[in-house]
């Protein structure tokens, strides 16, 4: 009987995989990539940055005693192969489903993951902990980080790296570049890092390295294998031995063999080591070679045939944002553009093209990207900056000390704003409610569909104050989009029903489940659009002619909008019955969107049904 990967399936766990023989770790590597494509052609998920890490999977498993030994994966979007060896290839199937196996390393899913990833650019700071805890606890263990050249543009990666050249803690960084992170890297590391595979080759090399290199193919022969012409396994002097490592590389990600000789000769090295490991993006996989950026989180698809182009639908949030900021900036030469390396993710692509000199990706430096706006601003420029909601949580101080206390004209295009489905608890943007409409001078928008989406944008926009614009991930009502730069009323909202009894709150999208409830209850709907400034007028006139309100959004309970709507009527001497509803005191995992709002009694019938609930409402009102 022909038994599919033959290999691959004897390995349950990296115990397994260090007893196999090292002639057999290249046919293994072949299975695991075989198997990792076939996998995530049917469920969906990251691909191309999976298919690049499959021989440096290998090796760190084949060398170091893992989980003894800490592997620390940044972002950890590339982290499948690692998930395949660790015992969880049967689960495979159920990667990002409600209830299956995460997309990023969980401490909680096994203990070969080391720590929780999903951010860039954290994982030589946790490595650091770990080998300096390992210290402190005389243990002998081994901590590894290992990190893409894009998550190196951050400045977390660089605090890290300065505190670790001098901690003299057994720390190994692994650099993964591969030339890409979302978007294309820009900036002056990404250029250096060219620089270092663009160099001379040194006959010489510092001894400690050669020690390292000990078994590895020769210099020259390794070169070759590149398709660009390669610096030489160790320069004079790198900006990572500034920082105190012991540096070696580049050397070939793809060649199980070598890794592994290195991985062997650096374990037995004390203090900080850097190892530069070049990796292809969507390796093994010629269409994902091709295009890594169309591959990088592709939807579930025939691996003959590739991606292909779907038909003509709806138009998401972000493509209503991408072609409101090209039309702004049509309108306004002082607009310009700003994304920390989101140019696909945040609907720039178009805007790059047709204003490439008013556009800014300043890499994956978040807290830069919202200084930088604050510093344009401060010249009479009007900076829009595209950020995840869940991103901008990375840069709160700055939008406080650098932007609101200065009251400066910065609009923040917060997309992915509420539940985003299989990315899970880390990329969910619950929280930018609570965290930006406690901040004086800040306003918050939530439109309810992708017309309102566009005008409200307009609206933030024509303001000399920081606005919000928060809007969710994906596809919304399906309500036709006006080219006009049309603004809506600042900090209004309006009724779109009016029943009896009850009257809902609605803030953002969930105003069309709103309108479905509402139909057996014969309620009153209110678009609030506003979460800051709340329309308090609208909001005293509801609460004048209704029994009792519902406040709903997608968006923490805690803090929220609802609670805006409570300290709104406290203010003004108005005792009334208030049902909120939102997103729980808990972290909601990854799962299909439609179904974590049902779970969480947001889809229609749980709205319908809570209010019933709460309010002792009989079936027939």
């Amino acid at each position: 009987m022909n038994i599919p990967y033959p290999l691959l399936q004897t390995i349950h766990a990296p115990a397994d995989l260090r007893h196999l023989p090292r002639e057999q770790l290249d046919t293994l590597a072949t299975e695991l990539r075989a198997f990792l494509l076939e996998s995530v052609s049917k469920t969906g998920g990251h691909l191309s940055s999976n298919l690049g890490t499959v021989e440096l999977t290998v090796a760190l498993h084949y060398v170091f005693n893992t989980p003894y030994d800490r592997v620390v994966w940044d972002v950890g979007h590339q982290t499948y192969p690692h998930k395949i060896l660790t015992g969880r290839r049967e689960r495979m199937g159920s990667l990002r489903q409600l209830g299956g196996l995460s997309g990023f390393p969980q401490r909680a899913e096994s203990e070969f993951d080391a720590f929780g990833t999903a951010h860039s650019s954290t994982s030589i700071s946790a490595a650091l902990g770990m080998a300096m805890a390992s210290r402190l606890k005389g243990e002998d263990r081994h901590a590894i980080a290992v990190i893409g050249d894009g998550a190196m543009t951050a400045g977390m990666a660089f605090e890290a790296m300065n505190n670790a050249g001098v901690s003299d803690c057994n720390l190994l960084v692994i650099l993964n570049d591969n030339d890409m992170s979302i978007s294309p890297p820009v900036g002056a590391l990404n250029r250096y890092l060219a620089k270092l595979l663009s160099g001379q080759f040194y006959a010489a090399a510092k001894s400690a390295s050669k020690n390292v290199l000990r078994g590895a193919p020769p210099l020259l022969e390794l070169a070759r294998r590149f398709e660009e012409s390669a610096k030489g396994m160790v320069s004079r002097v790198t900006l990572f031995e500034k920082f105190g490592f012991n540096y070696v590389g580049p050397i070939d990600g793809h060649d199980v063999q070598t890794l592994v000789s290195v991985l062997e000769n650096i374990k037995h090295l004390k203090g900080p080591q850097f190892l530069h490991v070049v990796t292809k993006k969507g390796q093994g996989y010629k269409l994902a070679e091709a295009d890594p950026v169309a591959y990088h989180g592709p939807g579930k698809f025939d691996p003959a045939v590739g991606l292909q182009k779907s038909a003509a639908c709806k138009p998401t949030f972000t493509q209503v944002f991408g072609d409101w900021l090209c039309d702004m900036a049509a309108a306004d030469d002082r607009l310009v553009g700003i994304t920390p390396a989101m140019r696909e993710g945040s609907g720039m692509v178009a805007f790059e093209q047709r204003f490439p000199t008013r556009y800014f990706d300043v890499g994956i430096a978040e807290q830069h990207a919202v200084t930088f706006a604050a510093g344009l601003a401060c010249e009479g420029l009007k900076p829009v900056v595209a950020i995840y909601s869940t991103f901008l949580q990375r840069a709160y101080d700055q939008l406080i000390h650098d932007v609101a206390i200065q009251n400066l004209p910065v609009v923040f295009a917060l997309d992915r704003a509420g539940l985003v489905g299989a990315d899970g608890a880390t990329h969910a943007g619950a929280y930018d409610i609570p965290f930006l409409r406690c901040i004086p001078n800040v306003s918050l928008a939530c439109p309810a569909d992708e017309n309102e989406c566009r005008q409200l944008l307009s609206t933030a926009y024509a303001q000399s104050t920081p606005v919000a614009v928060r809007y969710p991930r994906g596809v919304g009502a399906g309500v036709a989009v006006t080219c006009t730069l049309d603004a809506l009323p600042f900090g209004k909202g309006e009724i779109r029903r009016t029943g009896q009894r009850v009257a809902i709150l609605a803030f953002g999208t969930l105003l069309y489940q709103a309108l479905d409830a509402a139909q057996g209850l014969d309620a009153t709907v209110v678009n609030m659009r506003w979460a800051k400034p709340l329309d308090v007028d609208l909001l005293l006139q509801v609460a004048a002619s209704h029994e009792a309100l519902v406040t709903l959004e997608e968006g923490a309970i805690m803090g929220g909008a609802g609670s805006a709507v409570l300290e709104a009527l406290a203010a003004a001497g108005i005792t009334k019955p208030v049902l909120q509803l939102g997103l729980p005191d808990k972290f909601i995992e990854h799962g299909d969107p439609a179904k974590l709002l049902a779970l969480q009694g947001l889809d229609a019938s749980g709205i319908e049904a809570s209010i019933r609930t709460r309010f002792a409402l009989t079936q027939d009102i």
